[in-house]
């Protein structure tokens, strides 16, 4: 199959970008996505031309550094799938394709396709670690947890914090990620000790970081290639009320101390 890629360009972060027409030939629709800009760079450099910049790692869906707009879709246009995921067949012959990093001013484009996602870790960072008594390994079954939480937390936990939803959401916010980070920690006995104070600094870095306020549009869950809830968000929101009221009765116990 033939298809005409219209690929954002950008040489640097101070840079001024572009699209630019590439045209992609010969593409077997068994190819990934990735697979295709592989053989796309290959015909680039043989042209002397400067290959197109992009992440990748895993290549096996696992770890959403391949995260790219597709025809305005973060990740594309197959649900629950991971631009590495995504195979050509899904796409038509003669069709023009327009590939653009993710648009988040906490993403900064380093080059062409390749943003840079380190706020998402300063926030993970934020919220710190759980509480846990050192010495031999505990029975298994010691610590009893219901398995619709377990459950719960497992599906939270497979986030795999791509930005894909920061990318889709209007005003740029990261409570999808926030809210599976939070929940995979707080639903588990585990996380309870800094469950309040995990919700609200973790929030803060997000809001430090510059991303934007949540409206409910509820395109980061549709994006989303794990297909997080967007049930995250609300124990999110629970678990900041939470910490208000623990600050104020924390106040209160040191004020009648």
């Amino acid at each position: 199959m033939n298809l005409v890629l219209m690929v954002w360009r950008q040489e640097s972060p101070q840079a001024q970008g572009r699209l630019q027409r590439i045209d992609a030939k010969d593409i077997s629709a068994e190819m990934s996505f990735l697979e295709m800009l592989d053989v796309v760079n290959e015909r680039l450099l043989l042209e002397g031309e400067r290959p197109i910049a992009f992440d990748h790692d895993c290549r096996e869906g696992i770890c959403g550094t391949c995260g790219v707009v597709i025809n305005g879709i973060p990740h594309g246009p197959r649900p629950g799938t991971t631009t590495c995921q995504l195979h050509m067949r899904h796409f038509r012959d003669g069709q023009t394709i327009v590939i653009e990093p993710y648009r988040a001013k906490p993403f900064p484009i380093l080059r062409d396709l390749i943003v840079d996602r380190s706020a998402l870790d300063r926030i993970m960072a934020a919220g710190g670690f759980i509480s846990a008594s050192t010495g031999s390994a505990p029975d298994g079954n010691a610590i009893p947890v219901a398995k619709s939480k377990a459950d719960a937390a497992m599906d939270a936990a497979a986030c795999i914090g791509c930005g894909a939803c920061v990318a889709a959401c209007p005003n740029a916010a990261a409570m999808l990620f926030v809210g599976a980070k939070v929940s995979h920690l707080g639903l588990l006995p585990q996380g309870q000790p800094e469950r309040w104070t995990r919700a609200e600094n973790m929030v803060a870095a997000m809001d430090k970081e510059g991303f934007g306020p949540c409206t409910n549009v509820t395109e980061c869950s549709a994006v989303c290639p794990k297909e997080i809830d967007i049930g995250v968000i609300a124990r999110l929101n629970r678990d900041r009320i939470g910490a208000v009221f623990l600050v104020a009765r924390r106040s209160l116990q040191s004020d009648n101390a």
